[in-house]
């Protein structure tokens, strides 16, 4: 089924879609073929490819909740290589509607158990938030990458993950491992990032990824364009970061 990598952090803002979309093109430049999973009832990992959620008859959430077949509800995108699995607002009343599902957890794992079509990875975007789609997204995964911005009260966010983490490593997915910790919005001309970057690579420093994204103005150009950043600004200084990510996450396997 290919390796099945989350992006998440119950804190909003932080970078997980744009490193689920970014990580999703660029592995599909070095010839990689990539399921992305949007666990987000935003939607934004759909657009970000290009996908209009609100015209999309079904969606992740009836897999989940109705148990349609996975493998039509999947979408083709406009970059080669790279298949989705989209999601709108409806996701986010899942957890009303499975009160009687005996493992409400291991609804997204079923789901991919199921699929057709093989893929080399399965990226995640998980909603910033420890509920029901947070848990599903962590139980199906193989593997866990957590975005860091490098601002005010980063740690306490990474305290939250990583009590979640090992609270699901304990009682749902004991193969469950954290890849690494990503810095994200990374800019050298602030002391506080430089700070934050220092502290975090001190504590985690093995599982901390050398490569950190910078605050790129084109990243978020690229998600208003619907199109991965090695896409629509092959030169910039966010592409060139998220292809060295691939490249690390591929070198570490």
């Amino acid at each position: 089924m290919g390796r099945i990598i989350a992006i998440s952090n119950q804190k909003g803002g932080v970078g997980k879609t744009t490193t689920a979309i970014s990580l999703s093109g660029c592995f599909s430049k070095l010839n990689y073929s990539v399921l992305l999973v949007d666990m987000d009832p935003q939607g934004n990992a759909s657009r970000g490819m290009g996908l209009d959620p609100t015209s999309i008859r079904k969606n992740i959430f009836d897999v989940l909740a109705q148990n349609l077949d996975v493998n039509k509800i999947i979408k083709r995108t406009q970059i080669k290589g790279v298949d989705v699995l989209p999601s709108n607002l409806k996701l986010a009343t899942l957890e009303s509607v499975t009160n009687n599902v005996e493992k409400p957890f291991n609804l997204l794992k079923e789901a991919l158990n199921q699929l057709n079509k093989s893929y080399d990875f399965i990226i995640i975007d998980c909603p910033p938030s420890l509920g029901l789609l947070n848990l599903n997204s962590l139980c199906a995964a193989d593997s866990v990458i957590i975005p860091v911005q490098c601002e005010y009260y980063a740690m306490e966010a990474v305290a939250q993950i990583l009590s979640s983490i090992s609270k699901i490593q304990k009682e749902y997915n004991h193969d469950l491992e954290i890849l690494g910790f990503l810095l994200t919005m990374y800019d050298s001309r602030i002391k506080l990032a430089t700070e934050v970057t220092t502290e975090i690579r001190g504590l985690f420093r093995e599982k901390t990824f050398v490569t950190q994204i910078p605050r790129n103005i084109s990243l978020a150009e690229a998600a208003f364009y619907g199109k991965p950043i090695n896409i629509f600004r092959p030169k910039a200084t966010g592409s060139l970061a998220y292809i060295s990510l691939a490249k690390e996450i591929l070198n570490n396997e």
